[in-house]
């Protein structure tokens, strides 16, 4: 089933964001490469897709695992949880409908 991990982010949490990025991607490609992953952004804190010091509020991934508890578990290990840089994480089974 596919889950929605949506990550909430701490304030002035650009610096550590990007001290974390790599480990954050490496996690997400891993999704990619089996086959698992159906996207994944952040959320820029205005109106653009460069949002350059402003940082982001937070950021979406949707996968699919083999149950919530599998979903859970992946995300309370993202580095970003870890390093500070989400405040919370939710995860909530999803279900696509388009495209």
């Amino acid at each position: 089933m596919l889950y929605a991990i949506i990550g909430q982010d701490s304030e002035h949490s650009l610096e550590r964001r990007r001290q974390t990025r790599t480990a954050h991607l490496a996690r997400i490609q891993t999704l990619q490469e089996n086959g698992h992953l159906i996207l994944a952004g952040p959320f820029p804190a205005i109106d653009t897709e460069d949002p350059g010091e402003m940082g982001f509020t937070g950021s979406l991934i949707v996968a699919q695992f083999s149950s919530l508890e599998a979903a859970q578990q992946w995300a309370e290990t993202d580095p970003y949880l870890v390093a500070g840089v989400y405040t919370q994480v939710t995860v909530k089974p999803f279900k696509q409908v388009l495209p």
